[in-house]
C-alpha cells in the first residue's frame, strides 16, 4: 500500500487555494503580521491598477497607501467623507474595517480589512462603481422628479393610508388645495372619502374618481381623482391628482400641450379598431400620418399576440417588435404601454422607441468584443511559438551548421547529395522556427523581391509527398506573366502548403473528390497578384465558415489538428497587407483566395552586408555561447576562414579573457546563466570602450522583453538563431569591413 505523501498534498492545497483566490469574483489579498504582502489575486492588482507594478509580496503596507495616495488613489472611513489620515496606518487592525477607495479614473471599491489570528489581515474589495453612479443618478433622478413636481401644474398628493396625513403637496396642490394637514379635510362629505379610499383598494388604483372637494379658498369645486396606492418608506402611501373640473376645458389644452412638447412617440389607440385618439408630433413623425396602429406593425399577427399580452397583464414594457416607418421601411422598436378605460371605452396609452440605433451599438460591441477575443487567443498563440521556437534554435543551429560545413568539405557525390538532403531539410526546419518567432511578434519577417509562380510549384511539390492516394491529383495552372512581388517566401509556401494539406486530408477523410488546383493571376488593374486553392472535396459546412480562421478551431478528431495553421494563414497573408478568404460562391468543394500587393521590386531595399576585404595579418575573435556545441561549431567555422578563435562557456570566462588579450570580433549569446550578454555589453562599455564596435551578438530568443530593449539599446548587429555558416561569415566580414572603413 503506498505512503501518503504529505508534501504533495500540501502543495495540492497550496495550488487549489490559490485558484480558488483567483476564481474569487472580488479582489483579495492577504498581509502578514508585519504588514507585508503575501499574495493577491488579478483582481486586486485591477483594483490597484495606478501601483499595479508594484505589487509584488514582500510590498509594505504603508509603502502600498502613500503611494496610492500619491498617484491619484484616496481611501476613505465609510459612511464619512474625511480623508483617511496616514497616522492611521499604525494603528492596530483586531476589527473588521470598512473603507471606501476612490481612484482618479472615477472608478470605486468599497474596500474591507479583516484581521487573522496570526496578525496580520486580509484585503477584499468589491468594485461600487455601479452603485455609486446609480446613487447619483437616483439622486438626480429624485431633484429631476422634484423639479418636475414642483414645475407641474398638476395637483399631486401624497397621503398615509394609516392615518391619513398629507406628506407631500406639490405648489400645484397647494395652490388649489391649501395646506391642510390631513386628506379627510378636502372632502365635504366624508363618506365620499370611505367610497374613495374602498374602490382604491380594490384594485390599487383608481383613475377619474369624481368627488366635491374644498379648495384653499374653503369654496367647493367638482374635482376629478386619479390615485394609487405605492410604498414610501416602509409605509403604504396613496399618490394622487386632483384636476379641477371647473376649467376642464384649459386642463384639457394643457394636457395636449404637455403631451404634444414630449419628445417621444406618444399614441392614445383604441384596443379593437386600433383607431388612433391621440398622436404626438414625435409619433407621426416615426409612423407618418395614418389613421390605425394597425399599419404600424410589419405583420398584423404580432399586434394581435401584444393585444393578448397587453389584457393580460394589463401593461407591457419595453416589448419589442417589428414595425413600419412612415416611409415604409422596416425598423425593430420596442413598446411601452397601459390599458385604460376612456370614456367608457378600453384604450391603449403607449410609447414607442426607435431600437435601431441600440441594436447598432449592441452589434458593434459585439464584435469588438469577439475582436479582443481572438487577439487574446492570438496572443496565447505566440507565446507558446515563441517559447517552441527558442527551445529548438539550439540544436537546429548544430544541424544546420555542421551539415554545410560537411557539403564544403565532402567529395563522394552519393555522400554529398545525402548531406545534401540532410542540410535542405534543417534549413526548412529553421525557415519555420523563425516564421514562428515572426507570427508571435506579429509583425512581417524580412520581405524579398519574390516570384510567386516559384513558391506556388515548391508547395505544391513539397505537399505532394505528403499525400498517399495516387487517385488525387494536385495540379497548377500558372499566369505566365505574374510580376514579381515583395513577400517571404518561406512564410507563403508555407501558407500554400497548410492550405493544400487540408484540402487532401478533407479530401481522404470523406472519400470525396479528386483534385486539388492552385492557379495564379493578375487584378485587372495589376495592382495586385490573387492565388486561388481550389479543390471538389466535401467542402465547409455554413456553420462553421465563418470561424475557420480563429484560433485553435478545428473540425479534426483529436491528435489530428490544431486549430491554428489557417489563423497561421490569416496572420501572415494580413502581415504582407494582403487578404485570405473563403470564397462563399464556391459550392463543390472548397476554394481559398489569396491577395497579395504588387509593389516594385526597387522598394526592397533588403541590402547585405559587403563581403569585407581579408584583413592581412592576425584576427582574432572570441565566441561566448554557453551551449557547448554551438560554441564549437561556431569555432569550427570562423577557424576555417583562417581566423584564431576563443570559445568560452560563460561571460565570466569572456570578461578574464578580455582582461589578458585583444580582439577584433566578440560574438555573444544573449541569454546565459550568471554575467549574461547585458553583463558583457555594460562591461565593454564601461571598460574597453574601443572594443564596442567590434561586438556583435548571437542569440535564439529576440522575443523576450529583456532581450529586445538590449538589442534597441545597444545598436548592435546580431545573427538570429539557428544560423547557416554563410550567415556567420557574414556577420563577422561586416564586422571587419566596418573597422577597415574608420581606419
Amino acid at each position: 500500500m503506498p505512503r501518503h505523501n504529505n508534501r504533495d498534498d500540501n502543495d495540492k492545497g497550496h495550488a487549489l487555494l490559490r485558484d480558488a483566490i483567483e476564481s474569487l469574483a472580488e479582489a483579495f489579498a492577504l498581509f502578514d503580521e508585519d504588514n507585508c504582502l503575501v499574495l493577491f489575486n488579478r483582481r486586486y492588482r485591477e483594483m490597484n491598477r495606478p501601483i499595479a507594478g508594484l505589487l509584488q509580496p514582500g510590498l509594505d503596507w504603508e509603502i502600498l497607501l502613500r503611494e496610492a495616495g500619491r498617484r491619484g488613489m484616496h481611501f476613505h472611513v465609510a459612511g464619512q467623507k474625511e480623508e483617511w489620515v496616514p497616522a492611521y496606518f499604525s494603528d492596530t487592525l483586531d476589527h473588521v474595517q470598512d473603507l471606501e477607495l476612490e481612484i482618479g479614473d472615477g472608478r470605486s471599491y468599497l474596500v474591507s480589512l479583516h484581521p487573522t489570528k496570526s496578525g496580520g489581515f486580509a484585503v477584499t474589495g468589491t468594485d461600487n462603481t455601479l452603485r455609486k453612479q446609480a446613487e447619483s443618478v437616483e439622486r438626480d433622478s429624485e431633484l429631476l422628479f422634484t423639479t418636475v413636481l414642483e414645475s407641474n401644474p398638476a395637483s399631486v398628493v401624497m397621503v398615509r393610508m394609516s392615518d391619513g396625513a398629507v406628506i407631500y403637496r406639490s405648489k400645484a396642490a397647494r395652490k388649489l388645495l391649501g395646506d391642510k394637514k390631513f386628506a379627510k379635510e378636502y372632502f365635504i362629505i366624508p363618506e365620499e372619502r370611505i367610497d374613495y379610499l374602498t374602490a382604491l383598494l380594490a384594485d390599487g388604483g383608481i383613475d377619474d374618481y369624481r368627488v366635491t372637494l374644498v379648495n384653499a379658498a374653503g369654496r367647493q369645486f367638482p374635482a376629478s381623482i386619479s390615485g394609487r396606492i405605492t410604498e414610501f418608506k416602509g409605509e403604504d402611501v396613496v399618490v394622487s391628482t386632483t384636476i379641477d373640473l371647473t376649467t376642464q376645458v384649459e386642463a384639457n389644452a394643457l394636457i395636449r400641450q404637455v403631451l404634444e412638447a414630449c419628445p417621444v412617440p406618444i399614441q392614445m389607440t383604441d384596443v379593437e379598431t386600433g383607431k388612433l385618439l391621440f398622436v404626438s408630433p414625435e409619433s407621426t413623425a416615426l409612423f407618418g400620418s395614418v389613421d390605425s396602429s394597425k399599419s404600424y406593425y410589419a405583420d398584423p399577427a404580432e399586434r394581435e399576440k401584444y393585444i393578448r399580452e397587453l389584457r393580460e397583464r394589463g401593461w407591457v414594457k419595453n416589448r419589442r417588435a417589428e414595425f413600419r416607418n412612415g416611409s415604409g421601411k422596416k425598423f425593430w422598436g420596442a413598446v411601452s404601454s397601459r390599458l385604460i378605460s376612456f370614456q367608457g371605452q378600453e384604450v391603449i396609452v403607449s410609447n414607442t422607441r426607435d431600437l435601431t440605433d441600440d441594436l447598432i451599438m449592441q452589434d458593434e460591441l459585439e464584435h469588438q468584443r469577439e475582436l479582443l477575443y481572438q487577439n487574446e487567443k492570438m496572443s496565447a498563440l505566440g507565446e507558446l511559438l515563441a517559447g517552441v521556437a527558442h527551445e529548438l534554435n539550439n540544436p537546429l543551429t548544430i544541424v544546420v551548421g555542421h551539415s554545410m560545413m560537411l557539403l564544403e568539405d565532402v567529395e563522394d557525390p552519393q555522400t554529398h547529395k545525402r548531406i545534401e538532403k540532410i542540410s535542405d531539410a534543417a534549413e526548412r526546419c529553421a525557415k519555420i522556427v523563425k516564421t514562428f518567432l515572426a507570427m508571435a511578434r506579429q509583425q512581417p519577417t524580412k520581405m524579398e523581391v519574390t516570384d510567386i509562380n516559384a513558391v506556388v510549384k515548391t508547395a505544391v511539390d513539397v505537399a505532394g509527398y505528403g499525400h498517399t492516394s495516387d487517385a488525387l491529383e494536385v495540379v497548377s495552372g500558372l499566369d505566365g506573366e505574374l510580376p514579381c512581388i515583395l513577400a517571404d517566401a518561406d512564410q507563403i509556401t508555407q501558407v500554400l502548403i497548410n492550405l493544400i494539406i487540408n484540402a487532401e486530408q478533407a479530401i481522404t477523410k470523406a472519400g470525396v473528390g479528386d483534385r486539388i488546383d492552385v492557379s495564379t493571376v493578375t487584378t485587372p488593374a495589376g495592382d495586385y497578384i490573387e492565388i486561388f486553392v481550389t479543390d471538389n472535396g466535401p467542402g465547409i459546412a455554413d456553420n462553421i465558415r465563418a470561424r475557420i480562421f480563429e484560433p485553435f478551431f478545428t473540425t479534426k478528431d483529436v491528435g489530428d489538428g490544431t486549430g491554428i495553421g489557417l489563423a497561421f494563414c490569416h496572420r501572415i497573408i494580413l502581415s504582407h497587407g494582403g487578404q485570405i478568404w473563403l470564397d462563399p460562391e464556391h459550392r463543390h468543394g472548397s476554394r481559398f483566395g489569396i491577395r497579395l500587393p504588387v509593389t516594385a521590386a526597387s522598394e526592397s531595399a533588403d541590402q547585405t552586408i559587403p563581403a569585407a576585404a581579408r584583413v592581412a595579418g592576425h584576427v582574432a575573435i572570441l565566441v561566448v555561447d554557453d551551449e557547448v556545441e554551438v560554441g564549437e561549431l561556431a569555432s569550427m567555422i570562423l577557424a576555417k576562414q583562417g581566423y584564431q578563435v576563443d570559445v568560452v562557456n560563460s561571460g565570466l570566462e569572456a570578461l578574464k579573457l578580455l582582461e589578458k588579450n585583444s580582439y577584433d570580433v566578440v560574438l555573444s549569446d544573449l541569454n546565459m546563466p550568471g554575467v549574461d550578454g547585458r553583463g558583457i555589453y555594460d562591461s565593454i562599455r564601461r571598460d574597453y570602450p574601443d572594443l564596442l564596435e567590434k561586438l556583435a551578438f548571437m542569440t535564439g530568443d529576440t522575443m523576450g522583453s529583456a532581450s529586445q530593449h538590449l538589442l534597441k539599446e545597444s545598436k548592435r548587429p546580431y545573427l538570429e538563431k539557428p544560423d547557416s555558416p554563410a550567415d556567420l561569415r557574414q556577420l563577422v566580414e561586416g564586422l571587419l569591413s566596418q573597422q577597415q572603413g574608420e581606419q
